[in-house]
C-alpha cells in the first residue's frame, strides 16, 4: 500500500478560521495515525483576495497549535521556505506546471478556448434565471475552431480555457464521511480552468497539485462537495487516480448557522491573544463533529491520534459552543505545571499594571503564588486579570449583602484582633505561619469552622468564597493584610 498523504491547504486571504484549523487538524491526527505525511500547500491562485503577510499568519498559527507539517512552506529565521520533494508548495510557482498539464487538456480535447466577454456571460445568466433555469455556461464556444481559436489568441484577444464537461454522465464517488453521491453531468458547468490572467482556477490546480504530490485523502469542508465531481471528471481526463474524498460537517454557531466573524472570535490567534492553550483548543475543535469510542472528553494530541477514525465523523454540522470550550481549556489550565502558566500569565498581568517587569525576576515566586490562587477557577489565561484583583486593593467591599452581615457577627473583632496580633509577631509571612495561622487563631478565640474561615476570607478579599486562603494570606504579606484589618475596623465593623 502506498504511503498515506494529507494536505491542507489554505487561500492566503486572511486568518486561519477555527473551522480551517480544524480540517488541519484532522489532516495531522489521520496522517499521523497512518505513519504518513501532512502537507501545508498555499494556493495563492486568486491574485484579487490575496492579503500581505497571511501566510505567514497561517503557518505560525498553525504551529502554534501543534499542528505540524511534514512538508510545504515553513518558516525559517523569519523568512518563508519551502521544504520537501513535490514542490514549489505555493500554487503562484507553478504556472509552468499547469501550463504543461492544460496544453495537454487542449491537444486531447478535453478542455477548449472561450472568448466570451463578461458581459455576455453575465446577459446569459439572466436570460437563464428569467426562464427559471439554473445559471450555467451556454457552451458557446464548445465548438469552435481550434486553429481559429489559436489565431485569435495570437491576435491578443483575451479568452479562458473551459473543461469540457462529458454529457449525460453519471460521476459517483464514495465519501468516507458523506457516503455514496452520484451527480449527472448535465448538472456540471463547463468550468473554467485557467483564467483570463493567466492563472489556473483553483478546480484545476488542485487536482494538478493533489496528483505530482500524490495525495491520497483529500480532507476539506463539505462546501466543496458539489465541485468533488468536477475534479473527478479532470482526473479521468488525465487517466489519473482518483484519491479517496472526506468532506466534512461545516462548524455552526449555537443558532445552527455557519460560524463567522459578526457572531464573535473565530480566527485561531483570537484564541490564541486571550490565552487558550493550544492542546485545548485542538482537544475542543476535534469534538466539534467527531467523538472517540469511549466519548472521553479530554485528550492529548497523542491520545487523538490513536483514536481518531474518519469513521465517527458526524454526517452533520457540528456547534462550536464557547462555554464547553472553556470548561475544557479550564481543565488543561488545572493539568497544567503551574510555572507554565505563571509565565504565560505574565503578559497580560504586565498589561494591566499589576506588575512590572522587574517584578518578574525579582518577585517571581510571588506571582507564582498569585498564579498558584488561581489556577483552579479560570477558562483561559487573560481571564486571570479579572479574578486577581483582590490581591492589589486594600480598601475591602464585601461582595453582597451576605459578606455584609457576616462581618457585623459579634465576634468579627475579637478574631481580627487576635489576627492582628499574630501578624505584628512576625517578620514577613511564611509557610509556618501559613499553615499554623488558622488553628492558632481557634486556640485563642474559641471560634471555629465557617465562623473562623469565611469573615477571615471576607476581610482579606471581601468574597465569601474563592481562592485558597494559605495562598491569599502568602501573596497580601504582613502590610497588606494589616491595611485590610484596618480598613474593615475602621469602615466596616459597627
Amino acid at each position: 500500500m502506498s504511503e498515506v498523504r494529507l494536505r491542507f491547504a489554505p487561500s492566503p486571504t486572511g486568518y486561519v478560521h477555527i473551522g480551517s484549523l480544524r480540517t488541519a487538524l484532522y489532516d495531522y491526527l489521520f496522517a499521523n495515525q497512518k505513519g504518513g505525511k501532512y502537507i501545508l500547500r498555499i494556493e495563492d491562485t486568486d491574485r484579487s483576495r490575496y492579503v500581505e503577510g497571511a501566510v505567514e499568519n497561517m503557518v505560525q498559527s498553525l504551529l502554534w497549535a501543534g499542528v505540524k507539517h511534514d512538508e510545504g512552506v515553513f518558516i525559517e529565521d523569519g523568512k518563508l521556505i519551502q521544504k520537501g520533494e513535490y514542490g514549489p508548495y505555493i500554487q503562484s510557482e507553478r504556472l509552468d506546471i499547469y501550463k504543461k498539464y492544460i496544453d495537454e487538456l487542449i491537444q486531447k480535447g478535453k478542455a477548449y478556448y472561450c472568448f466570451c466577454s463578461k458581459e455576455r456571460l453575465d446577459k446569459v445568466r439572466e436570460e437563464q434565471k428569467e426562464q427559471g433555469v439554473t445559471p450555467m455556461y451556454d457552451k458557446y464556444c464548445r465548438n469552435s475552431d481550434k486553429t481559429e481559436a489559436e489565431s485569435r489568441i495570437k491576435a491578443g484577444e483575451e479568452y479562458t480555457i473551459r473543461l469540457r464537461v462529458p454529457e449525460n454522465k453519471d460521476i459517483t464517488f464514495e465519501d468516507l464521511v458523506k457516503g455514496n453521491i452520484t451527480i449527472n453531468t448535465d448538472e456540471i458547468d463547463d468550468q473554467v480552468l485557467i483564467k483570463t490572467d493567466g492563472f489556473p482556477t483553483y478546480h484545476f490546480a488542485v487536482v494538478v497539485d493533489d496528483y505530482l504530490m500524490k495525495i491520497t485523502h483529500v480532507v476539506r469542508g463539505d462546501e466543496w462537495l458539489v465541485s468533488t465531481p468536477k475534479q473527478i471528471i479532470l482526473y479521468q481526463a488525465f487517466g489519473w487516480k482518483i484519491p479517496e474524498f472526506i468532506h466534512l460537517p461545516t462548524v455552526l454557531n449555537k443558532d445552527k448557522k455557519k460560524l463567522s466573524k459578526r457572531q464573535g472570535d473565530v480566527a485561531v490567534s483570537d484564541f490564541q491573544k486571550k490565552g487558550y492553550l493550544p492542546e485545548a483548543l485542538c482537544n475542543y475543535l476535534a469534538l466539534v463533529g467527531w467523538s472517540p469510542e469511549d466519548n472521553q472528553e479530554i485528550l492529548t494530541m497523542d491520545e487523538m491520534v490513536k483514536q481518531f477514525s474518519f469513521n465517527r465523523v458526524s454526517k452533520t454540522g457540528g456547534v462550536f459552543d464557547l462555554d464547553k470550550l472553556n470548561w475544557v481549556n479550564g481543565q488543561h489550565i488545572r493539568k497544567s505545571d503551574l510555572d507554565r502558566i505563571t509565565k504565560l500569565a505574565i503578559p497580560y498581568l504586565i498589561d494591566k499594571n499589576y506588575i512590572t517587569k522587574e517584578d518578574v525576576n525579582k518577585r517571581y515566586d510571588w506571582i507564582k503564588a498569585i498564579i498558584a490562587s488561581v489556577q483552579e477557577k479560570i477558562s483561559y489565561i487573560s481571564e486571570i486579570t479579572d479574578k486577581i484583583d483582590i490581591f492589589f486593593k486594600n480598601e475591602i467591599v464585601p461582595e453582597n449583602d451576605e459578606a455584609g452581615e457576616m462581618l457585623k457577627k459579634e465576634q468579627v473583632p475579637d478574631l481580627l484582633q487576635a489576627l492582628k496580633n499574630e501578624i505584628l509577631q512576625i517578620d514577613e509571612v511564611d509557610d509556618e505561619f501559613v499553615n499554623n495561622i488558622f488553628k492558632v487563631l481557634k486556640n485563642k478565640t474559641g471560634i471555629k469552622g465557617k465562623n473562623l474561615f469565611m469573615p477571615t476570607r471576607i476581610v482579606l478579599t471581601g468574597q465569601l468564597h474563592g481562592p485558597d486562603m494559605g495562598n491569599i494570606i502568602k501573596v497580601l504579606g504582613k502590610q497588606n493584610i494589616l491595611k485590610r484589618i484596618e480598613y474593615v475596623e475602621r469602615n466596616l465593623i459597627k
